[in-house]
């Protein structure tokens, strides 16, 4: 899942915003900044493409505002960057993929002429979880797009669309910033420690939201230091049950603490529109719309665990890494030196092929949960796999 940090626009005036929001990516700031003032370099549709945490959707959105308010009209530029100006049409799925519906949808949006700007931008934020028929949807609209439409796909990497979308856009990459980088923007951001920061970076391997979220949130680094404790002293079949039961509930608490308010705030401004009074019943007529938010509700916890699964792994990835490295004889970056004890005893114990295994079952892992595998026993055969050396 892309997390990135939005500050509020510095004092700078109306020369930099919107492009203050972006840091660390003055090269495609500098190439969009051309794209949104000079027609001859604008493309109609653009495919915005680096690593999770590196600020795809930070950049598309202030490309977003460049494209649709003039320069120095910064009230509409906020309204952009606030994702309410008419001439936007943003997608940020919080379900596992994006619905066939909502690339109609969107399709439907891009044919419409700008309202209030200079052209009307459409920008997908989760590219990548379109399957191959719902991207389908969009192929003609990116081909033959209206002249004022402009559309801003973002994903980690142009290999994750299909070809037939790729021919269609411009790619424009993004660079990874470094763990010094990273913990440098977060000290400036929080006032944590800089040993914190850059513990919190490493650990984030640079994702700068989830950096941000382990210097400022003791608990979330608690976590991540029990869960990776636990997997090394994996070592028979009863241990690897109860980790991964141990690793799906608290994924499961996590999402319920994140979804939880939201969906009772959703719920209740629902049926204040439609005139049912608090703690009345919800009359047959309304029944169906409370209904379909509650599907869609169903939906995003389903996503939420499934993106808190997918951080665990994330996590296991880089513990595995280092075994890898440190069987190789390279001590130098590794992801948890803290624990480097730990992981050249397991190096030690284990050879280089059995590291590797488990690495391709942590990508496996990762590909069943996307195909709807049922969590816990995805994660109980991985776990099975990192006691015997095979999977089950």
């Amino acid at each position: 899942m892309s997390v990135a940090l939005e500050p509020s626009p510095s004092s700078a005036g109306a020369a930099a915003f919107p492009w203050d929001a972006v840091w660390g990516q003055d090269d495609a700031v500098e190439t969009l900044r051309t794209a949104a003032s000079d027609p001859s370099a604008l493309a109609h549709a653009w495919l915005i493409t680096g690593p999770p945490g590196s600020g795809r959707s930070t950049l598309a959105y202030a490309f977003a505002a460049a494209l649709i308010a003039d320069a120095g009209d910064e009230r509409a530029q906020q309204q952009v960057l606030a994702r309410t100006h008419p001439d936007l049409t943003a997608l940020r799925t919080e379900q596992v993929v994006i619905r066939i519906e909502e690339a109609r949808r969107l399709v439907e949006r891009a044919s419409f002429a700008p309202s209030l700007g200079r052209h009307r931008v459409i920008v997908v934020e989760d590219a990548d979880r379109m399957a191959e028929r719902t991207s389908n949807v969009l192929l003609k609209a990116l081909e033959e797009p209206p002249e004022k439409t402009v559309w801003v796909l973002c994903a980690p990497s142009d290999a994750d669309l299909l070809p037939t979308i790729r021919s269609r856009v411009r790619v424009l990459r993004l660079r990874e910033p470094s763990v010094a980088d990273v913990a440098a923007l977060i000290v400036e951001r929080t006032g944590v420690s800089a040993e914190i920061a850059e513990e919190s970076a490493r650990h984030a391997q640079r994702h700068i939201g989830m950096a941000q979220r382990l210097a400022t949130d003791d608990d979330a680094r608690a976590r991540r230091a029990e869960t990776l404790a636990a997997v090394l002293a994996v070592r028979g079949i009863a241990d690897a049950v109860d980790v991964a039961g141990r690793i799906v509930r608290v994924a499961t608490d996590d999402a319920k603490a994140l979804t939880a308010t939201r969906d009772e705030e959703e719920r209740r401004a629902l049926l204040r529109m439609l005139g049912v009074a608090e703690g009345a019943a919800v009359p047959p007529s309304v029944r169906g719309q409370v209904n379909a938010l509650e599907d869609d509700q169903k939906r995003r916890a389903t996503r939420s665990l499934r993106d808190g699964i997918d951080r665990v792994l994330t996590d296991l990835q880089s513990l595995f890494r280092d075994v890898v490295m440190i069987q190789y004889g390279r001590e130098a970056e590794l992801v948890n030196r803290e624990r480097l004890d730990a992981l050249r005893a397991l190096a030690g114990e284990w050879t280089p092929a059995r590291t590797l295994g488990v690495l391709d079952r942590i990508s496996l892992t990762r590909r069943n949960l996307e195909q709807n595998a049922a969590p816990l026993l995805a994660l109980e055969s991985l776990m099975i796999t990192v006691a015997n050396g095979s999977a089950p």
